[in-house]
């Protein structure tokens, strides 16, 4: 009997258990795993990666041109567990033909509550307040310390009004938003309606909101968009967030804006570079809070884009339509 050749399959990064055991009942992929939740070494991606049929990548993978000439005419499938691609060389990739598998939908619900919770923290001074406790700050009640910015009756800006901006929308509005305005490539009245949010342009946006979300993915014209012009337009009592790509903000220009007092605060979930060097200058400020990249960081989040990763990358290999396809 003539054995069936099995398509070899590499995995960058440890993967949650859901995801693994989907992997695990392929019967025809050999799966190879970079067994460590560390980044993979580039060399150690280039060996691994040389004749696969199909790679699973995170987002803090770089899958460029050099890769793929790497791993030969054999890869036909690529398959992020994310939902930005910014990590992957499109143009390259289109060329060859090869498919890519990413994960939309599963982590929108999730990143936009971490979203809420940052602007909360931020806005009302939670990790000062809690410092505060610590380290015997806290006396009596005084009438203006520690005092914040509310969300009611304000107007919130999202640059960026897609799943994400929409969802993070969908939670503020009954805080009291009074009015919510957004920007992006075109206008989404459709989508925009639900929030009777307007459609302005992006220094319109910076001038006249409360509050600010970055929720737009990267590209070359996103990229830098928020910089010294964009901050020098905010109000001095404004809050910055970015959940989004730490590439959109010059972080520079943002520190000389919060360090200025040109606005008020800022919290980021991403950075550039990520993780952020311990003594980036940032980090001494008490008016910005600083997370790891945690947006989609809930257990069942994990698991179900690790699952609808695998999945992705066996349609692919076999095949047949992709639960959830980039159109290149």
């Amino acid at each position: 009997m003539r054995r069936v050749r099995l398509m070899k399959v590499f995995v960058t990064r440890r993967i949650p258990p859901e995801g693994s055991a989907t992997l695990a009942r392929a019967a025809d992929c050999e799966v190879e795993q970079w067994d460590s939740d560390e980044p993979i070494p580039s060399e150690d991606l280039e060996r691994g990666v040389a004749g696969a049929h199909g790679l699973l990548c995170l987002l803090s993978d770089r899958i460029d041109k050099k890769l793929l000439d790497t791993a030969g005419a054999n890869l036909k499938v690529i398959s992020t567990m994310s939902v930005g691609v910014d990590h992957l060389a499109l143009d390259e990739i289109k060329k060859r033909g090869i498919r890519v598998g990413y994960t939309p939908d599963v982590l929108t619900d999730t990143t936009a509550e971490l979203a809420v919770s940052l602007l909360l923290t931020t806005c009302r001074r939670l990790p000062e307040a809690i410092e505060e406790v610590k380290n015997g700050g806290w006396t009596s009640w005084k009438p203006l310390w520690m005092c914040g910015y509310g969300l009611t009756e304000s107007t919130v800006g999202i640059v960026g009004l897609g799943r994400i901006g929409q969802a993070i929308a969908r939670r503020l509005k009954p805080f009291g938003v009074r009015r919510f305005l957004y920007t992006g490539s075109q206008p989404r009245p459709q989508e925009a309606a639900e929030f009777q949010a307007e459609f302005v342009p992006v220094l319109q946006l910076a001038a006249e909101s409360d509050f600010i979300i970055v929720a737009c993915s990267l590209t070359p014209a996103t990229r830098g968009l928020c910089s010294k012009d964009f901050y020098q337009r905010m109000k001095k009592t404004a809050v910055f967030i970015n959940i989004s790509r730490g590439e959109v903000v010059n972080q520079d220009d943002l520190y000389q804006a919060l360090t200025s007092g040109q606005i008020a605060a800022a919290g980021l979930d991403v950075t550039t570079p990520e993780p952020l060097p311990t003594n980036h200058p940032l980090l001494t400020l008490k008016n910005c809070v600083i997370l790891p990249h945690i947006g989609s960081a809930t257990y069942r989040t994990r698991n179900t884009m690790s699952v609808l990763a695998a999945n992705n990358l066996l349609a692919g290999l076999r095949g047949e339509p992709m639960p959830s396809e980039l159109k290149l």
